[in-house]
């Protein structure tokens, strides 16, 4: 049966946690719980939802969790799991939840290690496309024209002058059992990827875009609409790897107005026409390649 919002287990895992209102990240961490029940075990690094999540004596998980080193995500999943299959444990899922910074960055050799070994893990990564939890500072998740701390806006240089990095496409170049992207506005597809997900033997990796109301400068009640947002207008795309295919789940009619969901963002505020052009740009090459490249789904 397809996963939706009256076919979705009504026992919560995540919850009563300290996540500023609107958080897309904490959203993805409920659903995916949600999803895989009680008998997942949960690793998560430090990050936003380890700073929310593990406040004494407020354990905000209903399964068990745990706080992994930054880097060390890929790496502990992997003990825990063979430490459960040493025991003759069969009925669990491990899972990890990290974030942008904790994933393409910091965490990226664990997960390559985890991946080449083909542990059977599911990896979950919420990109909120910066370094919230520790001030909103540029990670390589962060797009084109945002500002950051670290990346400030000012006259010469308008907020980040990189391109955000292909997680999804590096981690399906390891041949990787199974991967998908996601997005909290589209939430069932998402739910859908996570119960695919846990019936797959090895690694599985699934990139969910989980706006930050607080980093991205918007409302906190535009989080799923914001997300949504960014898949209509190309700058997101929904798919999976899976038999050595790609597949394109969702394809738009026609982009929505990038210009309409980038000005929303206060991140955004200052770029020009010509930064603006950047990214569109970078958007309709980016799909030149998907067309080439995906099948539809």
């Amino acid at each position: 049966m397809s996963l939706n919002a009256k076919t979705l287990c009504e026992d919560e895992f995540f919850y009563g946690h300290k996540a500023c209102a609107g958080c897309g990240g904490s959203l993805a961490v409920r659903i995916a719980l949600k999803v895989l029940g009680e008998r997942s075990i949960a690793v998560l690094p430090a990050g936003c939802m380890s700073a929310v999540g593990f406040n004494f004596p407020q354990l905000c998980f209903g399964n068990n969790a745990i706080i992994s080193t930054f880097a060390g995500t890929a790496s502990m999943m992997t003990g825990i799991e063979a430490g459960l299959r040493a025991q003759g444990v069969t009925d669990y899922q491990v899972v990890g939840f990290a974030g942008d910074g904790g994933t393409a960055d910091i965490g990226l050799q664990a997960l390559s290690g985890a991946i080449d070994r083909n542990d059977d893990v599911l990896y979950i990564c919420y990109d909120n496309e910066a370094y919230m939890n520790t001030g909103i500072q540029k990670s390589s998740l962060t797009p084109f024209g945002a500002k950051t701390t670290t990346t400030p806006a000012g006259q010469r240089i308008h907020g980040n002058v990189r391109q955000k990095k292909n997680m999804f496409e590096i981690v399906c170049a390891h041949g990787i059992s199974y991967a998908a992207t996601a997005s909290i506005g589209y939430l069932n597809d998402f739910m859908n990827k996570v119960e695919k997900a846990s019936k797959i033997k090895g690694t599985k990796y699934i990139h969910i875009i989980a706006p930050c109301p607080t980093g991205w400068g918007i409302a906190s009640d535009e989080t799923v609409a914001i997300a949504k947002e960014g898949v209509d207008c190309g700058l997101w795309y929904l798919a999976e790897y899976e038999n050595n295919e790609l597949i394109l789940n969702y394809k738009p009619k026609q982009f929505s107005d990038i210009k309409e969901y980038v000005r929303k963002q206060g991140r955004f505020k200052h770029v020009s026409e010509e930064d603006m052009q950047i990214i569109v740009d970078s958007r309709d090459a980016k799909w030149a390649a998907i067309n080439q490249n995906f099948k539809m789904g």
